[in-house]
This record gives structure tokens, sequence and C-alpha cells, in this order.
């Protein structure tokens, strides 16, 4: 990999060197950085200041143990992670992820990207994530409230409301997140609000729940609308993924008149060309948390196919990634292409590979990138920060306005600043620099940090 900037190369190389086998940071740092060159070349202070150095060296990174006890009384030893990343603009913000696949590479790519999403919203949020090794698959009740507990009887020494201030990612949702907050206030004898995504009756906010999903087809739909002339009414769309974002997803997606055709999830997919019926769906995740595959014994029609990567092979209009990083690979991204797909907005963190990336903007396909397509979650986390901070719920129709208000604006920051830098309609470069200048401005103005 070369870089037309000298600087950008050697921030680069030091970034590879200081953090060897960490293969999905040094991927989104690559990503990022490609979207500088030029920027560095408009504005030479950046290199003077030393900003790109810094913004891709975290401010801090903790690892510790979590040690809990299963049912069977044996006791168990994860890991737990948590970078603050960037403070420049507000406290550290981003989620806390529970999966087996969590390590520093993991935590530090995603808390990179989070700094830029958290940028986008216009919300004061700086950059942080968090999360442990744990697999919450098959655990009871009681494991996982025993392992939250232990994981907050550590973390909680480095987070606070003007601190850092954690929420949920894949494996931590309402459960986890209430075991969590519990174990806080019990510690610190006060009652703040450390965590987002709590629970309505606790100081959550209303449309957190479906914020993320949310978000990514409001997002959409404005780039269809300003880059096509379009809308998702009567689109096929293939959603990958059956958590919270997908499920949401579906939802908004149908909403503004689409048909979705498929979900997934680790083990497979199930194919319904009547349209998926959400109401099973989040019988099977939400209640029974059970897998994908039930719903094609439920629903007359529909079809189950192991292999979750097989989704990208179902022909559609818009295809929404909303599993995990890197589910959509270059040979995926082209089946989408041969098959007409004509918009790929990504719900999940960098669900999509470099290869993938390339080949849809080099085939005219509109392209939506996670940091500015998926920052609804962290936008409604924002807005229950401000709800937590006035002792004040706002209803579900007023937030939910705010954040379709916020992803409008996402999106023409993004396309405006691809305008300006000379690729107009990049929205990876555009999100990219947006993001990036906040921060700049605000780093160059606060001095050396």
């Amino acid at each position: 990999m070369s870089f037309k900037s000298a600087y950008l190369q050697r921030v680069y190389e030091d970034v590879v060197k200081r953090n060897p086998a960490e293969p999905e940071f040094h991927q989104a740092v690559k990503e990022v950085l490609e979207s500088f060159e030029p920027v560095v070349a408009k504005y030479p202070e950046y290199e003077t200041n030393g900003i790109i150095d810094r913004i891709v060296e975290p401010e801090r990174f903790v690892q510790f143990r979590v040690a809990w006890v299963d049912d069977a009384g044996k006791i168990q030893v994860n890991r737990g992670f948590r970078v603050q990343f960037n403070s420049a603009i507000g406290p550290y913000k981003g989620g806390l992820r529970l999966h087996p696949s969590v390590c520093s590479s993991v935590i530090k790519f995603l808390g990179f990207e989070q700094c830029f999403k958290n940028s986008l919203t216009g919300l004061p949020m700086g950059g942080g994530k968090g999360g442990s090794d744990f697999d919450p698959k098959g655990k009871s009740d009681g494991e996982i409230m025993r392992f939250c507990q232990a994981f907050m009887t550590e973390l909680y020494r480095h987070i606070g409301p003007d601190t850092d201030v954690p929420a949920g990612d894949i494996g931590v949702g309402a459960r986890e997140i209430g075991y969590m907050f519990g174990q806080y206030k019990r510690i610190r004898n006060e009652y703040v609000g450390v965590l987002t995504g709590k629970g309505l009756t606790f100081g959550g906010s209303l449309v957190r729940t479906q914020a993320t999903g949310y978000g990514l087809c409001y997002f959409a739909d404005e780039m269809l609308k300003c880059m096509k002339n379009d809308s998702f009414k009567g689109k096929t769309v293939v959603i990958s993924g059956s958590g919270n974002v997908a499920i949401y997803a579906c939802q908004k997606a149908t909403e503004l008149g689409a048909k979705v055709v498929t979900m997934s999830d680790s083990n497979g997919y199930v194919y319904d060309p009547n349209g998926i019926n959400l109401d099973v769906v989040k019988q099977i995740k939400e209640v029974e948390r059970g897998r994908i595959k039930e719903y094609a014994q439920r629903v007359s029609g529909a079809e189950y196919f192991d292999g979750c990567g097989g989704v990208w092979s179902v022909k559609c209009d818009i295809a929404l990634p909303c599993a995990t990083q890197n589910e959509l690979n270059g040979e995926q991204a082209q089946t989408l292409i041969n098959n007409g797909v004509m918009a790929v907005a990504e719900g999940a963190n960098m669900p999509s590979t470099p290869e993938a990336i390339e080949l849809f903007q080099k085939n005219n396909v509109l392209f939506a990138p996670a940091k500015a397509s998926n920052a609804g979650g962290v936008a409604t986390s924002g807005l229950e920060m401000c709800q937590n901070s006035m002792r004040y719920s706002w209803t579900f129709e007023e937030v939910d306005a705010k954040l379709k208000d916020i992803m409008v604006n996402i999106f023409h920051n993004a396309y405006n600043a691809s305008k300006e830098f000379g690729d107009e309609g990049n929205l990876v470069m555009g999100a990219n620099i947006a993001g990036f200048m906040k921060i700049a401005e605000a780093m160059k103005a606060q001095g050396v940090f």
C-alpha cells in the first residue's frame, strides 16, 4: 500500500509497526487515511500540528481480567477491553461488544471508526469502544448477570457521565445494560447517565432500540432521493443479520415501501419471496433467542440455506449488510452487481471488505459507509444522554424526528465534503473527511494532548 502523501505513508507504516497482528485496525486506518490525501494537500497545518499522528493513537487503552462463576460453580476467566480513542469534541462514547471475536484489534478498529461516526452526528461526543471475548450464547440469565457484574466491577473505574459513556453493541442489549448499570450504581452510590441503551423505566430513551436500523434506512432513503431521484418504494431488499439493527432496518424499509426477502445469522440465511414476516423474526430472536432457521419451519414458502455468506447471491435492488465486519467480500459484491443491485448501505461496522467497496464504486453502485449510515444508534444514545442530563424524556415521535434530521444531515455533510474535495458522490471519502475536520480543528485549538 502506498500513499501519494509521504506524511500519510509514514503514519500508516507507524500504525502497522506499532500494532502488529491487528489486521482489522490496520484496515480501518488505511481506509480512512486514503480519504485524507486531498485534505493534507489543502491543509498542511494538519501535518505541522501532528494531527493525524495523534488521531490514529488511542488516548487510552485498558485491558483487564474478568473472573466470574458459572452455574456449575466453576470459575471462568475472560478478557475485558475499553479503548478511549479521542475526546477532542466530547466525552468518549461507544458500545460494548460481547463476542468470542473481541480482541485488541477489533476494539481499536471499532473505537477509531467511532470517532468519525460520533463527529458526523453533530453531537458533542468523542470516540470509544469496549467489550469482552465472553460468549453470551447458551448462557443462563444468572451467568449473564454474574459476568456483567464482574465486568463492571473493573470498568466502573474508567467511565462516568462526563468522561466515558458506553452503550450496547453485539451481544449487549437491554438485559446486559441493566445488569451493568445496576452494578455501577451499587459501587458508586450514584444515579447518573453513565450507560445508554437503558430500559425505559430507569432513564432509557424511546427509539433507542430501533435507532440504528431506522437511521440506516433514513440515510439510504436520502441517498437514493438525492443521488438517483429514487426511493425504497417497490424495491427488493436483502438484509444480513437478524439482531437489533437488521430487525429494525427490515421494519423501516418495509414501512418505506420495500419488500425485504432475507435475514441471516452465523449459521445460514432465510429467503422469503413474500417478504419477511417481522413478527415471527422478533419472536424467534428477541423472545426465544433462537436461530433464524426456525423461521423457515414456521412460515409457509420460506426457505433456509446453510452458510450466511449465501445471502448475497439473492437478487435485489438494495443490500443492507447488518451482521458483522468483513461479511461481504469482493466475490459476493460482484454477484450483487451482476444481479443488478443499485445501492448498498452498511448497517454493521465495516461489513464490506476494501475489495467489495472498490467494486461497488467502480460499477456506480450507491455506497453508504458504516460510519455515516449506521450512526443512528450512537446519535440516539447522544439524545438519551441529553434526556438524562435534563431528567426529562421526549416522546417517540420527537426522538424519531430528531434521529431522521441527524441522518439526513449526515448524508448531506458527507456528500458536500466529497464534492468539495473533488470526488463528488464518494461517500466513503466524504464521511471520513467531514468527520475528521471537526475533530482536527478541535485538536488544533486545544494544543498538544
